[in-house]
């Protein structure tokens, strides 16, 4: 079976558990398999947590969830050091972040200081205690529940927090037909006990690797810088997308291309993709404010303005 057999398998195993929400779970996949981390924004109830379980499930990692509260502390996520009476030393015990796949569950419920916790984590794969370095194994990904940030206990994540997601997904509520089915469904069964393994962590990191190797033509790096400068020069913006952002639009594009079993990106790859991965890096200017749009109204309306080149097979320079 070849990989790309494979990610459609993983994607029909998450859909048997969330129903009608096909582009959503292909987001996240697109997430993964560009080796970023997810951030997953919504109101309460609508599957978050139970899509995160039903993928951990499907690629066999290692999961750990962290439940976000006012009250956590950094130790509570990367680990404490404990005195041992019997060697005389401290002995570093390793926190639910030493996981393949870790969900973040709302994380915008906890103080700034226990989020700024996750930012080496989450770029440099690895923990710092003391004068030791701990590596986190492979593949290593956040997915970090947030709820919309009108509602009560919630902290505003800040822009270098932001920053470290690639992409941001919006589950949305089921719509009317989707909704009935999965009240057929889970009324006598639990889906989620029935999922099975369809790959493991060598054939993740594999697919990983190819997705790396996704050709991009200069026309294509050329259209995401344009699309970069778009958001810089808006008024409606006082702070645009980074180069990092770039970077994550490009690695999307690419796993986008490599689920369509293509060896190039074509500019549509990058189209599509540019709000999700933009919406959460680009800050509303007041002008924005006033005439009530949002991020995403916003970038829809660049990227309709931002010349999109003709890109075929052969354009590979």
């Amino acid at each position: 079976m070849s990989h790309h057999e494979t990610v459609k398998r993983i994607a029909a195993n998450i859909q048997s558990v969330i129903i009608g929400k096909s582009p959503e779970i292909y987001q996240i996949l697109k997430g993964i398999l560009a080796g970023g981390h997810i951030l997953v924004e919504d109101v309460p109830g609508v599957g978050k947590t139970t899509l995160v379980k039903a993928l951990a499930k499907s690629l066999n990692l290692q999961y750990s969830r962290i439940q976000f509260t006012p009250d956590l502390l950094p130790s509570d996520i990367l680990g404490v050091s404990i005195y041992n009476k019997i060697t005389g030393c401290f002995e570093f015990r390793k926190g639910p972040i030493f996981s393949n796949i870790v969900l973040a569950d709302e994380i915008n419920r906890t103080s700034p200081k226990t989020q700024s916790a996750l930012l080496e984590v989450m770029e440099e794969n690895q923990v710092s205690e003391g004068g030791t370095t701990f590596l986190l194994e492979k593949p290593f990904v956040v997915l970090a529940t947030q709820n919309p940030v009108e509602y009560e206990g919630t902290y505003i994540l800040p822009e270098a927090q932001l920053d470290r997601f690639m992409i941001k997904v919006r589950i949305g509520y089921a719509d009317e037909k989707s909704e009935s089915e999965i009240l057929q469904i889970y009324r006598s069964r639990e889906p989620l006990k029935e999922i099975q393994c369809i790959a493991g962590a060598a054939e993740i990191m594999q697919i990983q690797e190819a997705v790396r190797g996704i050709r991009a033509s200069r026309a294509i790096t050329d259209y995401i810088v344009r699309i970069m400068a778009a958001t810089r020069e808006s008024r409606y913006t006082v702070l645009g997308a980074s180069t990092r952002a770039a970077m994550a639009l490009l690695r999307i594009a690419q796993a986008h291309a490599y689920i369509d079993a293509r060896d190039y990106i074509i500019p549509e790859d990058v189209k599509s993709n540019a709000v999700a991965v933009l919406s959460h890096r680009i800050t509303l200017s007041s002008l924005a404010r006033a005439n009530n749009l949002s991020a995403e109204a916003v970038l829809t309306e660049l990227l309709e303005k931002t010349h999109a080149p003709r890109v075929y097979e052969n354009a590979s320079l």
